[in-house]
């Protein structure tokens, strides 16, 4: 059932039951790569780090699986590894691969989606991770176990082995029978609802005049760091929402980059390579714990750089799963420097539901501004949007108007439906003086990832790719798949906790339109608004084409291990 759920989930707009999907994550001591060999023929195989991988991250369950293999091999889990798969469990790789592409990520395109299959690398606060894939770790499997037959490094012979799956629980969870369970994990949380952020309940004892600040249930899996209750409610988000929270898996230190240059901030980090003249920023994310520190990094990052004699540059984005808004548009801003794709604002213009509830939330707020919400904080309160004006810039509303009038009325899937007028970014001016020119030339710009670049990540590539001329590169992907430079766009994401609490802080949630509270530890997605298109400004950008300007093949000297895979990139492309 919850396989079936995932094939409508487009990574904004989900359904997770938290009972299930995050109570334990399901794991193989054998993660996938798709490799190229020097004749350019492709073939699944165990990634060559994956013992030194398992042994690191799983040293508890490693005699389960070393026992768990036949004959000869018993003992031997770590010959596995670099070995070519020829199928599993009994079928070619791709039918698993391709089985697997219909319920990860429905809205990114389907090299990517196949592209998840297999394992990568991400850039996080802590350090560098490895990503499992998700044929190595999941959360709902249907099988205990998985068989492959394999050809290892120098065998002549095809041998087959049986794999169990091992499941850690969540630390967080606890249980002892079927009624435990259930009354432990199954039940709506303080955060699964929306609150009357100005109610006597929910004031805040450092500012009883502030709204209240609670973290949504959907933030345990937003694919991002861990970000501040302040920041949360201060700037806008596009982020990823997937079933399986983000894990910690270490990067093996042989493929770890060495030799940063000073001005990284956790997810941020910079490099040159050893050409001298290529820089690299390694940006696993647009969030992080202080969006001002982000802020600030990303241009001490890059102006660091440039004085360190970089004159090209390579974006490494992959598994980047968005974040900030502002800080994708403010990147944007200070490599390409002040022009028309980027002042008076960098981002897209968008635009956002507006439904009969959502009209009566608007129309709630302005008939009493200061009453309703006195700080301003509300999604739907006018003083928080602009739009472009006639001259090519931006005219803020005031606390009065409606801002969703006239509305634009369209029929989708035979469906009527209504959106607010064009809506403009509200990132500019930033918080922080850009440079007066462009930090590097975008043409000499290159964007890389595996595909898995989402949200915000996607409104930083696009803008980049489409406005600015930069190149763009995917890692792996089969051959004859046209590869995606970046997944789900959207323009805005949210979930239901935060509209619910604009439903009861103005007051509706009686209302016969108000949807009702969750009753089980649930957590819903919502993309709240949509970025218009570039090259067809009618339409949402997400509906738009995004092909990778190049498909690197990944080989086995190179996969997984950034610095090679930078120097591979500066070598042919830059």
């Amino acid at each position: 059932m919850s396989r079936t759920l995932k094939r409508l989930n487009d990574g904004h707009c989900v359904y997770i039951n938290d009972c299930y999907d995050s109570v334990f994550l399901t794991f193989l001591p054998v993660p996938l790569v798709l490799l190229t060999d020097a004749r350019g023929a492709q073939d699944v195989h165990i990634a060559p780090e994956a013992f030194t991988v398992a042994s690191a991250e799983f040293a508890d369950e490693l005699d389960v699986w070393q026992n768990a293999l036949p004959g000869s091999l018993k003992g031997k889990l770590s010959s596995l590894s670099g070995a070519k798969v020829l199928l599993i469990n009994g079928a070619d790789p791709f039918v698993a691969v391709n089985a697997n592409a219909l319920i990860t990520g429905s809205f990114q395109g389907f090299g990517t989606r196949q592209n998840s299959f297999f394992s990568s690398y991400n850039r996080a606060s802590t350090g560098w991770n490895y990503i499992m894939g998700n044929f190595a770790q999941m959360s709902l499997p249907l099988a205990d176990s998985a068989t492959l037959t394999i050809q290892r490094i120098n065998a002549t012979r095809p041998e087959t082995i049986t794999l169990p799956y091992r499941s850690r629980k969540n630390a967080a969870t606890s249980w002892t029978d079927s009624a435990s369970f259930r009354a432990n994990n199954c039940v709506a949380t303080a955060s699964t609802n929306g609150v009357d952020a100005y109610a006597d309940t929910a004031k805040r004892a450092d500012n009883p005049s502030a709204p209240a600040l609670i973290s949504p249930a959907a933030a345990k899996f937003e694919q991002q760091p861990p970000i501040s209750l302040v920041d949360r409610r201060r700037h806008a988000l596009n982020v990823i929402l997937d079933s399986t929270p983000l894990q910690d898996v270490v990067l093996p230190p042989v493929l770890t980059p060495q030799g940063e240059v000073p001005g990284g901030n956790g997810v941020a980090q910079f490099f040159l390579l050893d050409d001298g003249k290529t820089g690299v920023l390694a940006l696993g994310s647009f969030s992080a714990n202080s969006f001002d520190g982000l802020e600030r990094a990303m241009l001490t990052g890059l102006v660091n750089l440039k004085a360190a004699g970089a004159s090209q540059l390579i974006v490494d984005v992959s598994n980047n799963g968005g974040g900030f808004i502002c800080l994708a548009h403010w990147l944007h801003r200070i490599i390409a420097g002040p022009k028309k794709t980027t002042v008076p604002q960098a981002g897209l213009d968008t635009t956002t539901r507006a439904g009969p509830l959502a009209q009566l939330i608007v129309k709630t707020i302005i008939a009493d501004p200061t009453g309703v919400d006195p700080a301003d904080f509300l999604l739907y309160n006018p003083l928080n949007w602009a739009f472009p004006n006639k001259t090519g810039g931006l005219t803020f509303f005031g606390p009065t108007d409606d801002w969703l009038e006239p509305l634009q009325r369209k029929v989708i899937n035979g469906r009527q439906d209504a959106f607010a007028p064009r809506m403009a970014d509200i990132c500019q001016p930033f918080d922080m003086e850009p440079p007066a020119e462009q930090l590097f030339d975008p043409k000499k710009t290159v964007i890389v990832s595996n595909g898995r670049c989402a949200s915000s990540c996607s409104l930083f590539s696009i803008t980049m790719a489409k406005e600015e001329g930069a190149k763009t590169v995917v890692l792996g992907g089969k051959k004859g798949v046209q590869q995606q430079y970046c997944g789900t766009v959207g323009g805005q994401s949210t979930d239901f906790s935060t509209i619910d609490t604009e439903v009861k802080t103005t007051h509706l949630k009686n209302n016969t339109l108000a949807p009702p509270d969750f009753k089980t530890n649930s957590v819903q997605g919502i993309t709240w608004r949509l970025g218009f298109g570039i090259q067809d400004p009618s339409q949402p950008e997400e509906w738009q084409d995004h092909p990778a300007d190049v498909n690197l093949a990944l080989t086995a000297d190179i996969v997984n291990n950034p610095k090679a895979i930078w120097t591979t990139i500066a070598n042919t492309l830059l």
